[in-house]
């Protein structure tokens, strides 16, 4: 009775509030509607102890609850997010946190190393069910805002050849290559001669496939490397959606890295990840809480001036920046829609547990790029002190 009680005083506060397309089952048969319009999302309290995650509704609460079985949540996960949010909002839970953990989780080499095979060796049939036939794992570039995800990509792809102007017979470098999308377009479509990396094994193996079904065993090389563990020297070199797993403190000797492998000359991209907050902290109800410990172990983002700040550290300068926040956020919003598409398929490729973590982290990062709690920039960078002769007068030469 008393659990009931609780339950009702909570849904009374919140429908004062708000006015939310959410029904509550609760483990009995009865149920609360938090809105007179239909539900668009339900969830179920299968047992009284259940009921403390909804009655804290932080988005690492809920999305804990949900993830390990204690919430059955039923909906699609954009309303999922939406409506945790305003819950979390409602009761003012808004605040962003650092995270402790990261101090006593240095960045090692076999640390590195165990992070990216806990989120990228799920399985390349996974990953293949919902993005697109490339398999590009990161921001797309939507030039007039009605591409399909495939053709979004391509473009993304051939944005960053065309900033770091890359030219027949140069070398590129391509620091988390992914399965090999960038690279193989850059030999192919370019004439470059690539050497992509990565830490994943799932990834290299499908990446070499890719690039021997391509013809271009002569021009592409995968490796399974760490990038401080590289030497030599490239004309140009990209980096994809990889630096959150750099750490912040270590982006100075990231760059100082980069600057090392930099021919005289060349041109470097870094596109990733940021956080809107300028004291790095996780991003707002708890969602960075939840990305920490389900998805992206040991990652870490940074704001743009921090980024700004360790590239000029290693030995760069910043000559172009563009912000493609909104186009992330659609990028998320067409992979939450492919996951539910084939919802079933995936769930035959990997465990119920896991399915459900990247249900909810999907929509949660359309969300939160949707609401600017984080960012993704482009960077384009030469060694410090070069001619600027160099450079082109305008940016005409990326827009052909």
């Amino acid at each position: 009775m008393f659990t009931e009680m609780k339950l009702s005083a909570w849904s009374t506060g919140v429908r004062s509030k708000l006015s939310l397309p959410l029904r509550v089952e609760l483990w009995n048969g009865e149920h609360v509607d938090l809105s007179s319009d239909p539900p668009r999302v339900t969830i179920r309290v299968p047992k009284p102890a259940s009921l403390r995650y909804l009655l804290s509704p932080t988005l690492y609460n809920l999305g804990r609850a949900y993830v390990e079985g204690a919430l059955e949540i039923r909906g699609r996960a954009a309303d999922m997010i939406r409506i945790g949010s305003e819950l979390a909002a409602a009761e003012g839970k808004a605040e962003r946190r650092s995270n402790p953990l990261r101090l006593l989780s240095p960045h090692t080499r076999q640390k590195d190393a165990e992070a990216i095979r806990y989120h990228y060796d799920v399985s390349n049939d996974f990953y293949a069910a919902w993005l697109d036939p490339n398999m590009v794992y990161s921001c797309a570039y939507f030039e007039n805002g009605d591409e399909d995800l495939a053709s979004a990509q391509v473009k993304k792809i051939d944005h960053i050849l065309r900033k770091i102007d890359v030219r027949p017979g140069q070398s590129l470098l391509d620091i988390g290559c992914g399965w090999g999308a960038l690279a193989i377009r850059a030999a192919r479509e370019f004439g470059a001669r690539c050497v992509g990396i990565t830490l994943s094994e799932n990834q290299a193996a499908l990446a070499r496939e890719r690039v021997a079904q391509a013809g271009l065993d002569q021009q592409v090389e995968i490796r399974l490397q760490d990038y401080r563990d590289l030497t030599g020297q490239f004309d140009r070199i990209t980096s994809v959606g990889m630096f959150e797993h750099v750490g912040v403190q270590h982006l100075p000797e990231y760059f100082s890295k980069i600057d090392s492998l930099l021919a005289p000359g060349g041109v470097v991209m870094n596109h990733g990840i940021t956080t809107t907050d300028v004291a790095h902290r996780s991003t707002p109800y708890g969602g960075g809480e939840f990305i920490d410990q389900y998805v992206f172990p040991q990652g870490e983002l940074a704001h743009l001036s921090a980024v700004i700040k360790a590239m000029q550290q290693g030995g760069l300068e910043v000559r172009d920046v563009e912000n493609l926040r909104r186009h992330y956020a659609r990028t998320c919003a067409l992979w939450t829609e492919n996951f539910e598409s084939h919802f079933d398929t995936i769930g035959r490729l990997t465990d119920a547990r896991r399915q459900r973590i990247w249900h909810v982290y999907l929509a949660g990062c359309a969300y939160a790029f949707a609401h600017d709690w984080i960012s993704l920039y482009q960077i384009v960078g030469a060694k410090a002190g070069e001619d600027p002769a160099q450079m082109p007068w305008s940016r005409r030469y990326m827009y052909p």
